[in-house]
């Protein structure tokens, strides 16, 4: 009888974990550029959401290592006069970190799919259209460590687990630039659902 419980008690648990705050204040989004058209806000903070996306248009880079892919993109949408949006998505992974996710590739969001065209722009940009998704989404205020990315993942791990979904795989949600306080920036760890 006993038994039965754990896996309740267990989500509920998972559900409520929260990512390191230090402040003590609630979190609050900085807003510091417009979303895509029709896109969710972020969050609620500290707990597991699932959120409906609609199609969007983003040039993607393969480019592991942050600064690297971040710079590749801005130079694409500075050379191509695409306005900046937020947030920036990351693929993520797990194959080559023991079960700790890492980067795989990064894209940044346009304001809609009028803007801009598909396709190759040189060797390290594609220009695609996403169709909409469901995922489902943790939300943090502070630093994308990855202490906050596991407490993320593992509650939304419990969710996907009691509730028998599919996933397809992880992408984390940064929406704050290098301007915004460690402690005030907003992420999203997102489980992509089948």
């Amino acid at each position: 009888m006993k038994k039965q419980w754990f896996p309740l008690f267990a989500l509920m648990a998972a559900c409520s974990l929260q990512a390191d705050d230090k402040s003590g204040e609630a979190p609050k989004y900085v807003n510091e550029a417009p979303l895509p058209e029709n896109w969710p806000a972020p969050g609620p903070y500290n707990q597991v959401a699932e959120k409906t996306y609609p199609s969007y248009r983003a040039a993607f880079t393969n480019g592991k290592g942050e600064r690297g892919a971040f710079w590749t993109l801005f130079m694409h949408i500075k050379k191509n006069d695409i306005p900046m949006t937020a947030p920036v998505e990351m693929a993520m992974t797990d194959e080559d970190r023991d079960g700790e996710l890492e980067q795989k590739g990064m894209a940044f969001l346009y304001q809609n799919g009028k803007v801009g065209a598909t396709g190759p722009d040189g060797a390290k940009v594609e220009v695609r259209d996403v169709p909409s998704t469901k995922a489902l989404s943790y939300a943090w205020q502070g630093s994308d460590s990855n202490k906050n990315v596991a407490v993320a993942r593992e509650a939304l791990e419990a969710v996907i687990e009691h509730k028998g979904l599919e996933t397809k795989g992880f992408r984390m949600l940064g929406y704050n630039g290098p301007g915004t306080p460690r402690d005030k920036k907003t992420w999203e760890l997102q489980a992509l659902l089948e």
